[in-house]
């Protein structure tokens, strides 16, 4: 998210709402780009009250999360569908009372056996994982631009894999 909004000059220094926000235009439509400052498992309190504010139903959000079940490098954009056992998305589920938001899925890969999923998701990527993860995020900026210039179809097909 920072990097999308660096490369469309859009600020994150304000806070509202429990979120570090910032508005600007990318591909010539209004976005409100935000990061929850919440415990994960509250999220949804925070887009609640954004999306409030800002008088935007869930249908024009767009979360950002990171997925377990895509190995390292890979992206998911998707819309609608089960929160797949992510705390903050059954948060952001039950804050809006609808699933119908679309996600960019950002694969990070199952934890090694015996560490905690809460403990693998909140430590550092390793040396050797950052330029794969950098890849991946200048991959799903991209996803993003393409959905807002052309639609949700064509950014799932610039995203997705193509099947087998």
């Amino acid at each position: 998210m920072e990097d999308l909004a660096a490369l469309h000059g859009i600020g994150l220094r304000q806070e509202r709402h429990g979120a570090v926000v910032g508005e600007g235009r990318i591909a010539g439509r209004r976005c409100l780009l935000a990061l929850p400052q919440t415990f994960m498992n509250r999220s949804g309190e925070s887009v609640r009250r954004l999306l409030s504010f800002a008088d935007i139903d869930a249908g024009a959000l767009v979360v950002v999360h990171d997925d377990m079940d895509l190995p390292l490098g890979r992206l998911r954009l998707r819309l609608g569908g089960g929160a797949g056992g992510h705390r903050g998305i059954i948060s952001i589920i039950e804050q809006l009372a609808d699933p119908g938001f679309v996600r960019l899925k950002v694969g990070v890969g199952r934890p090694p056996e015996g560490v905690p999923a809460e403990a693998y998701v909140l430590q550092d990527f390793a040396a050797a994982e950052r330029p794969l993860l950098r890849e991946t995020l200048e991959r799903g900026a991209v996803a993003l631009e393409v959905l807002l210039e052309r639609g949700l179809e064509a950014a799932m097909s610039a995203c997705n894999p193509a099947a087998p």
